[in-house]
């Protein structure tokens, strides 16, 4: 057991960003401005997108995108239910109806074979889900959404730093939350490539005035402005957007550090029979390490292991309770757990292991020896022979 418990995630802060957030503090301005804008031309430059909105939250970053398509009372768009609440709560916001469709057993993300059983005349966009980092078939959303003149949303919450540069999404939405790979504190960014939609985002996350705080009373700006919208309070603030421009400086660095991690894990757990290693696309951002559990081998469910790991001081995750399962979609829609049975299912025997740039070798190690003990006292019969997993060995890692 360690002496000290090794937290579930932690942001990776050094002294560069540290500084940067510092000398915004000493400029004097402190909301969206200057660094707002270095951050979202930056972020362009990464993504390939001709236009990317800085905003406060990755749910403001969906929430936007919706609005900019004009989603209306009563329409529906399709999701995953594999995936954290806002993805769906931002449908709700205009009073629309959110479709969870099923996953696909491996890879949990989205199944695009699934899409058409879900289609209805009321439906009007997809949000697509990367899990954990895994990429998912965006290309095949995209193929059937175009047949039936949908907008696709990728919801790339986990996608730092590998999400596609030339995605064929019609937004891709992104959150700085301080778990994720790429950390503001709190914030996010939507990224579409029509000029429209980016002066729509613009406009929404800004009160739905015509001009910003900064171009009215930065230097040489006008005072003069026009309400055209009933917008929203989501600008990104530039003490954030300093914090986000370093990490996005290191976000091939942190990435780097997480792909040896998952490698480290990868090599022990696939040989392990009660254990399945996470499917992975190359890349894989590695935000979530999904480790599933093979229950018929396990005298304890995932509960009890989650807790012997807690007990063996590593801290740990489960990602996530399926939106399909949750009281507020049950009651308001009607939805049983057989509604998405794969989803369903994963759940129970998902366990997500540490997995951040901050950890240590020994930290690594900790993990892994945590695991292998949690399983060899609680396999059925005490099976303690390890066979190989061929099957279930990561993808070019």
């Amino acid at each position: 057991m360690r002496k000290t418990p090794l937290p579930f995630a932690l942001p990776d802060i050094t002294e560069a960003e540290v500084a940067a957030v510092a000398e915004v503090l000493r400029s004097g301005w402190l909301t969206a401005g200057p660094k707002v804008a270095a951050f979202e031309t930056a972020f362009e430059e990464q993504t390939g997108f001709a236009h990317a909105v800085a905003v406060n939250s990755g749910t403001a970053a969906l929430h936007l995108a919706l609005s900019a398509i004009g989603l209306e009372e009563g329409d529906e768009v399709i999701t995953s239910p594999y995936t954290f609440a806002s993805t769906a709560a931002v449908v709700r916001y205009f009073g629309a109806r959110p479709v969870f469709c099923d996953i696909e057993a491996e890879s949990l993300n989205l199944d695009p074979s699934l899409l058409l059983q879900h289609l209805s005349p009321k439906t009007r966009a997809i949000i697509v889900v990367h899990v954990a980092g895994n990429l998912a078939n965006t290309q095949a959303v995209c193929d059937f959404a175009r047949r039936y003149g949908l907008v696709v949303i990728e919801d790339a919450a986990h996608a730092l730093p590998v999400q596609a540069k030339r995605s064929p999404a019609d937004f891709v939405c992104f959150n700085f939350y301080a778990t994720k790979a790429l950390t503001s504190a709190e914030g996010g960014m939507v990224c579409t490539r029509r000029p429209e939609w980016a002066a729509h985002l613009r406009q929404m996350a800004r009160h739905g005035l015509s001009r910003d705080a900064w171009s009215r009373n930065g230097q040489g700006g006008s005072w003069y402005y026009q309400v055209q919208a009933a917008g929203y309070k989501y600008n990104l603030s530039d003490v954030s957007a300093a914090l986000g421009l370093v990490q996005l400086e290191r976000s091939q660095e942190m990435w780097q550090r997480r792909l040896e991690i998952a490698r480290a894990y990868n090599k022990v757990f696939a040989e392990v029979p009660e254990l399945q290693v996470p499917q992975a696309t190359v890349p894989h951002s590695w935000h979530l390490y999904t480790l599933r559990l093979d229950l018929t081998r396990l005298e304890i469910g995932r509960s009890g292991f989650v807790e012997e790991l807690r007990e063996h001081g590593i801290g740990t995750g489960v990602h996530f309770i399926p939106l399909h399962l949750q009281p507020y979609y049950q009651q308001t829609f009607g939805y049983e757990p057989d509604d998405c049975p794969v989803a369903h299912r994963e759940y129970l025997r998902e366990v997500s292991l540490p997995i951040y740039s901050r950890m240590t070798d020994r930290d690594v190690r900790d993990v892994i020896k945590a695991v292998l003990q949690t399983v060899k006292e609680n396999t059925r019969a005490r099976q303690t022979a390890v066979a190989p997993r061929k099957d279930l060995r990561l993808v070019g890692a």
